[in-house]
């Protein structure tokens, strides 16, 4: 099968290599021209042959929403568009709509893998008319972990970027867990070894996981963190997966306060600590220290 993939960066560029892997030809674009097989996306669209597959790995919202309407005047009818990046899922079904009245297909699909997926795979999550997503399984296929699991067609437009986004909210609660465990464990005298009781965790317990495995790597990079500062940034997917449960009156208690955590990280002086701490003093003459 023939492919046309925007956008070769860190995901991307991997994605090529894995399905050139199992036999498909890819013709890449990417603005960095030392990344690309080709010089423009009118040269990506004329190197396939119809029906044309065009799978878009670029930032959600502006970049996707340019690069989508640019394929819209290049693409012909019975092709189809594939947004692999981490689009909101309400985009998705804008950008269906758009491409509908061109008789261009459209399929959203999640991608969780991240540098480790040239050689493990990744796990896709898709949404579309099972019409659109026939076009592009062959490509799902090189692209998803060996075995049965691994990949889903969830649903309509949008099912895919949004069980993508659901997923990304687990793992926000998943690594917070691992955090505030780790920092207990770092804060007692009596336990001596904190990285060693991660690693005991990694078989027969039932915390075991990838991301435990990961947080086994960081802790042998760096044994105590010592290295970095505590700041994280979010993605945005832990913010619309917060955002859909309130417009669903669904309770994420443990997403949420995971995602409020990451907020916190980023003051180095927190100007709510400030008010608790005037008020205990108010009320119970409690010390407060001055800067």
């Amino acid at each position: 099968m023939e492919l046309g993939l925007v956008g070769l960066g860190k995901m991307g560029g991997n994605m090529r290599e894995r399905i050139r892997r199992a036999g498909h030809t890819v013709v890449g674009y990417d603005r960095n021209p030392d990344l690309a097989d080709v010089h423009s996306l009118e040269e990506l669209v004329g190197k396939l042959t119809g029906p044309r597959v065009v799978w878009v790995m670029v930032p959600a919202g502006a970049p996707t929403q340019s690069t989508i309407d640019e394929l819209a005047e290049l693409l012909e009818p019975g092709d189809v568009v594939v947004d692999g990046g981490n689009s909101r899922w309400t985009d998705d079904e804008k950008h269906a709509e758009e491409l509908a009245a061109k008789g261009i297909g459209f399929v959203d699909c999640g991608v969780s893998g991240g540098v480790w997926g040239l050689e493990n795979g990744y796990a896709l999550m898709y949404g579309g008319d099972a019409e659109n997503v026939a076009k592009v399984q062959p490509i799902f296929d090189a692209l998803k972990p060996k075995g049965d699991f691994g990949s889903v067609h969830a649903g309509k437009v949008g099912a895919g970027h949004f069980a993508k986004m659901v997923h990304n909210g687990i793992e926000y609660a998943m690594m917070q867990a691992y955090a505030e465990g780790w920092e207990l464990l770092e804060k007692v005298d009596s336990v001596t070894d904190v990285r060693e009781v991660f690693r005991s965790w990694q078989e027969g317990t039932v915390i075991r996981s990838w991301l435990l495995d990961l947080a086994v790597n960081a802790l042998d990079e760096d044994e105590h963190l010592e290295q970095l500062k505590g700041y994280a940034q979010d993605s945005g997917e832990g913010r619309w997966t917060v955002e859909a449960a309130i417009d669903n009156a669904v309770p994420l208690p443990a997403i949420t306060a995971s995602l409020f955590a990451r907020f916190a990280s980023r003051q180095e002086d927190s100007p709510q600590m400030k008010m608790i701490a005037a008020l205990r003093n108010q009320f119970g003459g409690h010390a407060v220290e001055k800067k």
